[in-house]
């Protein structure tokens, strides 16, 4: 089936920290969409974003595929977009551009306040597991654990630095981005020309995956949603 080329190759990458499992409840139809998972690599020392770029598209094996990236994800994505021919881009819970990014990332990039973020504390999450008390705190301790697998020191300093950093100041027309209007990181009301998930966080990927696994075939095929009502898009 793989090689049918009827079907649509879609690639998925994860955000910061995160591993492609993010995505474990993400269901598209098997006999129109093809499925890939992206993973971080560790960069290089003092590596440009291009670069990175450049370099996790040895992973692509398929012309004009689907790109979706959430968070910093979306902005690699972007960056990919640079170098090769894609069907669609789609960021999830992401940005655009610098002027999507919330205020107290731009003063940490013109003050270098970044560079004091305690990237070390993902080196306790086991320890955070063993020592949480209640079922709530101990289900988030899990899920941090589950999904927040990438603790590289390196990676995490340069993907913080050029999150807060990005070099984009005007978006791409063809970026097709679904935004939550909860996102506690990137809040909606910085985002422009988004398509809005009610009630959804930043992490809506994977508590609204139900939303995902309705909407993103069409989103994919049409570049939007045609909106019934609201009612049902809020499921």
């Amino acid at each position: 089936m793989e090689d049918n080329k009827e079907l649509i190759h879609v690639y998925f990458m994860p955000g910061l920290a995160a591993n492609s499992s993010i995505f474990e409840f993400i269901e598209l139809p098997e006999d129109k969409f093809k499925m890939h998972f992206l993973e971080w690599i560790i960069p290089l020392e003092d590596e440009a974003l291009t670069s990175y770029a450049k370099r996790l598209l040895k992973y692509i094996k398929h012309k004009d595929p689907v790109l979706i990236g959430v968070s910093f994800g979306g902005v690699i994505v972007q960056e990919m977009c640079k170098f090769i021919e894609v069907r669609k881009l789609i960021i999830i819970s992401s940005v655009k551009c610098r002027d999507e990014l919330p205020r107290r990332m731009r003063i940490a990039a013109e003050t270098g306040l970044f560079k004091l973020l305690p990237v070390s504390l993902l080196d306790y999450v086991d320890y955070f597991e063993k020592i949480a008390v209640g079922e709530f705190i101990k289900k988030r301790a899990k899920l941090y654990r589950k999904y927040l697998s990438v603790r590289n020191h390196r990676y995490l300093n340069w993907a913080i630095k050029n999150m807060v950093l990005w070099d984009c100041d005007k978006p791409r027309k063809d970026v097709i981005h679904i935004h939550g209007d909860k996102d506690e990181v990137f809040p909606a009301k910085y985002i422009n020309n988004f398509i809005e998930v009610k009630g959804g966080t930043h992490v809506m990927v994977i508590n609204r995956y139900r939303w995902f696994n309705k909407y993103l075939p069409e989103i994919i095929l049409t570049g939007g949603i045609k909106q019934k009502n609201n009612k049902e898009i809020e499921k």
